[in-house]
């Protein structure tokens, strides 16, 4: 088993790494299941035969509990494990929200300033500033997903040493 990961992986919104194994994906995806059987106590998860989804069982569930989404695919004869650290699917999609959100009225603030200065009006004097305050909500918004991180790191080590040790511990009885 090989594994690949870039510096741009590791400052990622989600962070992402990929593995390379000579397991089929079924063979994959029945070892998987056997070694999170092995390991309930520890961790949980959804497993088929392309996608699996693993967190670390803990008694508090904060908005940055840590997933690990395990993507099986075959690239030139050979397995790839794709693995992307992430919250659920819930809080993603509410900070993808604020993302969009705030860069749409960034987006149009800075248009009404720009238009304003073009017509010499002087009918948005706010235009600017609004923008910056987008600007600001952007940087925030970033911000609070790092600290979300830093505060899974603990959970994220634990998932990448289960995506490796499950891989690896299979691998080597086929060997």
């Amino acid at each position: 088993m090989t594994t690949e990961e870039t510096t741009l992986d590791k400052i990622r919104t989600r962070p992402r790494f990929k593995m390379f194994t000579h397991l089929t994906k079924e063979e994959y995806a029945v070892n998987l299941k056997k070694y999170l059987a092995e390991h309930k106590t520890e961790f949980s998860g959804n497993i088929n035969k392309e996608v699996a989804t693993i967190w670390v069982e803990t008694k508090d569930d904060n908005y940055w509990k840590p997933r690990l989404a395990l993507r099986v695919e075959i690239e030139d004869d050979e397995t790839v494990i794709r693995g992307i650290f992430g919250p659920s699917s819930a809080v993603w999609t509410f900070f993808m929200f604020l993302y969009f959100t705030f860069s749409i009225f960034w987006m149009t603030f800075f248009t009404m300033y720009y238009v304003e200065k073009q017509i010499k009006s002087a009918e948005y004097p706010w235009a600017l500033s609004a923008s910056f305050v987008m600007l600001f909500f952007i940087l925030l918004t970033y911000i609070a997903a790092r600290f979300g991180q830093h505060k899974g790191k603990d959970e994220m080590l634990k998932l990448r040493q289960f995506a490796e040790e499950s891989t690896l511990q299979f691998e080597k009885k086929i060997i």
